[in-house]
């Protein structure tokens, strides 16, 4: 198949760990590296944030990365994007009409209204990674999504071909956005099991402390807050935060000055440690220097830390929210705990630092499961088998939407 990914504002060549640089990065990433080791013509199209930037790049895992000219060539918050949507799909209508794919998969709920607009009669399929309806749920006045951006997502469950949802929560929510069941299927996101392994170079350790360890971007509502408030229930034990902006912009950081003046207020700065943003070629021994992996969000569309650690053997303490709750098999590969609770999590902390055994038992559970369910070759094929079924269908066409119109 010539397959087409759209990721408007998460390139697959982008550092990861800033503000917008995620999980879905990684995720279309290898979706795209692993359909192109299975034989189809994968190009994924993305926003270009630099005018140095070539118009197309081919790269080692043998797909081809479009960068679009859509709004400012610098990078935007992707809040922002959405008026720069039309020029967007613009492009690809462009793009389309002289090569056109035989299907196209969107990513992210912009990216969905560009393709849509462009499409014409090219199957879409759909993963929106993030629901504009739960983001409000929990953000409420703090949320900066569009104000449009729940009505728009509930139009694209009627006009996409399918939905890949990556939870069974997340389906949950899209029926209740007005998807219609037979149109969506649950494939999850997937881990590198040939690079998250229990064995291989470790980080290095702190002497007679034991470690927890997040990871991810720094915002508030990944939970790191309430990591350091937990630390007060385990003296033993520093904190170690792995992500956020190049180490030697760290003390500018807004949020890593927020999070160091609480750990000064509840006395645990000495055990609160910033590695900044590190290569993705070092994630692993950061992972596996860890005794446990914390992943505290107060919500999580899905997640991608938890199958990190599982995969390298570390037991995972998390939240029970979204993808988590699928993820960690609650009281096989890690604890999972109520969103926003500081007080049991520091319990559940002390309890599972003070257990080598269960610790042992989580971790080399949890590498079973990542290997057996979440292995990135499942996860492709998976996701090709979806793509098959659309291809055999009828097929959905969202050639009537303006595409001015779904940016305003």
């Amino acid at each position: 198949m010539k397959v087409d990914l759209v990721s408007e504002h998460a390139s697959p060549l982008a550092a990861i760990g800033g503000v917008d640089a995620g999980g879905q990065n990684v995720h279309v990433a290898a979706l795209a590296a692993g359909l192109a080791r299975r034989g189809h013509d994968v190009t994924v199209h993305t926003r270009r944030e630099d005018p140095d930037q070539p118009d197309r790049v081919t790269t080692a895992d043998g797909y081809d990365v479009a960068h679009v000219t859509a709004g400012p060539e610098r990078v935007l918050p992707k809040d922002d994007l959405l008026r720069h949507m039309p020029e967007f799909a613009s492009v690809l209508r462009r793009t389309w009409a002289a090569a056109p794919p035989d299907l196209v998969h969107a990513h992210f709920w912009m990216s969905g209204l560009a393709s849509i607009a462009a499409a014409g009669r090219i199957p879409v399929v759909q993963t929106f990674h993030a629901l504009g309806s739960v983001k409000r749920r929990h953000q409420g006045a703090a949320d900066t999504s569009p104000a449009q951006r729940i009505e728009l997502e509930r139009s694209l469950c009627r006009t996409v071909s399918h939905v890949v949802a990556t939870c069974s929560d997340e389906l949950f929510e899209l029926r209740r956005l007005g998807l219609d069941s037979d149109r969506a299927s649950i494939v999850p996101c997937g881990v590198d099991t040939a690079v998250f392994t229990p064995r291989g170079p470790v980080a290095p350790r702190t002497e007679g402390r034991q470690r927890l360890l997040v990871l991810g971007r720094l915002v508030e509502r990944k939970g790191q807050e309430d990591a350091v408030r937990a630390l007060v229930a385990v003296p033993g034990a520093e904190l170690v935060v792995v992500g956020g902006p190049p180490a030697d912009r760290l003390d500018a950081d807004p949020e890593v000055q927020r999070l160091r003046a609480v750990a000064a207020s509840l006395g645990v700065a000495d055990r609160l440690v910033f590695t900044g943003a590190v290569a993705r070629a070092d994630v692993p021994a950061w992972v596996r220097s860890a005794d446990v992996v914390l992943a505290v969000p107060w919500y999580e569309p899905f997640g991608i830390t938890p199958l990190e650690a599982m995969a390298c053997g570390r037991p995972v303490v998390a939240t029970a929210v979204g993808g988590l709750q699928d993820s960690v098999a609650d009281g096989v590969t890690g604890d999972l705990v109520p969103p926003r609770d500081h007080g049991r999590l520091g319990a559940v902390l002390a309890a599972l630092l003070a257990d080598d055994a269960r610790r042992a038992a989580y971790g080399a559970a949890g590498v079973r499961r990542a290997r057996s369910r979440y292995r990135w070759a499942r996860v492709v094929a998976d996701t090709e088998t979806v793509y098959r079924q659309v291809l055999a269908g009828p097929v959905r066409s969202g050639n009537d939407t303006n595409p001015v119109e779904v940016a305003r």
